[in-house]
């Protein structure tokens, strides 16, 4: 038998009307959004059930949201008794995975996760930072390009590491540009700006590191109870000053997600199951390797209908 590996979406994943499904079907998930509402002092859930669109894409408001919406679905999961060898989340991702390791309590994470989207939408000027998604490209070679744009025009580095030909870059909005304008020296076949309102995961967001450390040092953190593979290292991680230490880097260093992924696999990983809304992660796990079994739990239906 294989091992397991629940793995929990980031900012991007969100969709106005995610897990209203099994809000209104199970006591426990109810339990977790209003346990939100309780944790900010404002009705997230509505923002999230009613939108509009528009609130739930700013980001203070999206990464608690989506965080709730994954924990809601990890409890209307957890009756079937399915329990995972390692948990794993893409950037914002990795605190749903730290809540279902035991590290951080649900609370905290919320509010936790509010004030790194707060810090996050504050740490760069609208307009200055920018962030695209390079298809076709090569990993070194593409770093050898943002080196290149960097000393010429403008910070611009590798931001998410996500499949094979995809991947993200941030940075200065010339940064930014200048490799959407010279990618085909890279090898890329596309690139395409994203709608973000920052450059996540590049070294502009050091300022919102260090708020976002004040924070950490403030909660709770137990050790995991299954292993956490990190976004900064692609490593499994389980001592809580070492998940706090990563948890800051984390903000301002490259999402390294193929490179987990392929280590859950190395490890015996044969069963991924995608605990959240949307099927992002399912899309790039098949791309780093099409025989692993995922399997997506994004509303009641699939809950029902997955078998585990």
């Amino acid at each position: 038998m294989g091992k397991i590996a629940f793995v929990f979406p980031g900012q991007g994943a969100q969709a106005v009307g995610m897990g209203k499904d099994v809000y209104e079907a199970f006591d426990a998930s109810k339990a977790v959004i209003d346990a939100a509402d309780e944790a900010l002092g404002f009705k997230l859930s509505d923002i999230i059930f009613n939108g509009p669109e528009e609130q739930l894409k700013q980001t203070a408001n999206t990464q608690p949201a989506l965080l709730a919406v994954s924990i809601a679905l990890l409890e209307a999961l957890k009756d079937r008794g399915l329990k995972p060898d390692f948990v794993a989340g893409h950037s914002l991702g990795e605190y749903s995975a730290l809540v279902a390791a035991g590290t951080l309590s649900y609370q905290d994470a919320v509010r936790t996760v509010r004030a790194r989207g707060e810090f996050m939408e504050q740490a760069v000027p609208s307009g200055q930072g920018a962030m695209a998604a390079v298809l076709g490209a090569e990993r070194e070679a593409l770093a050898a390009l943002c080196a290149a744009v960097s000393s010429e025009v403008g910070a611009v580095e590798l931001a998410n590491v996500n499949c094979p030909g995809q991947i993200v870059v941030s940075g200065t909005a010339a940064g930014v540009q200048g490799v959407v304008e010279r990618g085909k020296e890279a090898g890329a076949k596309r690139v395409i700006p994203l709608e973000v309102s920052g450059p996540f995961h590049s070294s502009l967001m050091k300022p919102a590191a260090d708020r976002l450390e004040g924070v950490l040092a403030s909660i709770s953190l137990s050790d995991a109870s299954v292993p956490v593979i990190a976004n900064v290292t692609a490593q499994p991680v389980t001592n809580a000053d070492e998940i706090r230490k990563l948890l800051a880097e984390q903000v301002y260093s490259p999402v390294l997600w193929e490179d987990s992924v392929r280590y859950l696999i190395e490890q015996g990983v044969d069963t991924f199951v995608e605990i959240g809304s949307g099927s992002v992660l399912a899309g790039l796990i098949k791309k780093i390797d099409k025989t692993v079994n995922i399997i997506s739990i994004n509303s009641l239906d699939s809950l029902k209908a997955a078998v585990l």
